[in-house]
């Protein structure tokens, strides 16, 4: 199951989580509505060893996040390690890509 991430938590995820995958979109964005589905069965494929979150970047809870991280076009992928940015993806993709990134960013 993905997570709701807003300003309020994600700092707290990052800290927390030994491995983070946090998916900004759009509702106006049509590749993301693409891997959306994507990204919550990778959730359910990986539960409890990834903890996976989304990111409206329309809500006004999330500016800090978008800013923060340099969001400038979804979809965005953003994989985080420990704490650390990992990797970034950008753009739609299948679910092989995004599976072999989080194999490579978390050896899982």
């Amino acid at each position: 199951m993905t997570i709701n991430i807003t300003d309020n938590n994600l700092k707290e995820l990052i800290e927390n989580s030994e491995a983070l995958v946090v998916d900004f979109w759009a509702e106006w964005c049509g590749p993301c509505k693409m891997i959306s589905p994507i990204v919550d069965e990778l959730s359910e494929q990986y539960a409890g060893r990834v903890t996976v979150g989304k990111v409206n970047i329309e809500n006004d809870d999330c500016q800090e996040i978008v800013a923060g991280n340099s969001i400038r076009s979804v979809p965005t992928i953003l994989f985080f390690r420990k704490g650390e940015l990992v990797d970034k993806h950008i753009g739609g993709g299948a679910k092989d890509i995004l599976e072999s990134k989080i194999k490579t960013c978390f050896n899982k």
